[in-house]
């Protein structure tokens, strides 16, 4: 289940947002998300509500995605009441450095090329993802709890999760946020920390 609103200029020059969108009940099996965002989203996305979802064996279960060139806004986001198991990559992925491949297609050499090229100036062609809601999210079997990258010049902005609970291979990596609220949030990774918070995280709550 994807949102979309059209690609680069073409989308921002139409400038018609998907909007006022219900995603209730649903079961997902395998693809590349439960419920995805982007990376096509130059028109923006705004005013959309996801609850009583399920998901199982799907790549990444809420999935987040853009590049630099898209440019549009994702907002006003309110996901509730979702049960993901056998989760092979992230149980949440906000991915700002999206290079157009599935989840765990792409090698570290080839985000990091992408991520340490120098910030461009904030103009249209930024996107922006800001005021996302996540709560009651069970997470079983999940590789990784969580993955937040942010752009640098445009960070994820205020995000709330709460009442969350997932047992996972890994635990959450917090990259290039601002305005994080964390409340009643269980993470029980196999391995490393619960959480992990970059320097370049602000504003985190909880």
């Amino acid at each position: 289940i994807c949102m979309k609103s059209g690609k680069n200029k073409p989308g921002r020059d139409r400038g018609i947002p998907t909007e006022n969108v219900i995603v209730d009940e649903c079961t997902v099996y395998h693809g590349h998300g439960g419920f995805v965002v982007g990376s096509e989203m130059s028109g923006g996305i705004k005013n959309v509500q996801v609850s009583n979802n399920l998901y199982i064996g799907t790549d990444v279960g809420l999935r987040f995605k853009s590049t630099r060139g898209r440019g549009g806004v994702v907002e006003n986001i309110y996901i509730r009441n979702i049960h993901m198991a056998n989760i092979p990559h992230e149980a949440l992925l906000f991915d700002l450095f999206y290079g157009g491949k599935g989840a765990g297609e792409e090698t570290e050499e080839e985000l990091a090329a992408r991520m340490n090229a120098e910030a461009p100036t904030v103009s249209e062609e930024t996107p922006q993802f800001k005021n996302i809601v996540i709560e009651n999210v069970i997470g079983t079997n999940v590789a990784r709890a969580m993955y937040f990258n942010g752009l640098p010049e445009m960070k994820i902005e205020n995000v709330v999760l709460k009442n969350i609970r997932m047992t996972a291979e890994q635990g959450a990596l917090i990259r290039q946020t601002n305005g994080l609220r964390v409340e009643n949030v269980e993470i029980i990774p196999r391995k490393g920390e619960p959480f992990t918070i970059a320097p370049t995280v602000e504003n985190i709550i909880g």
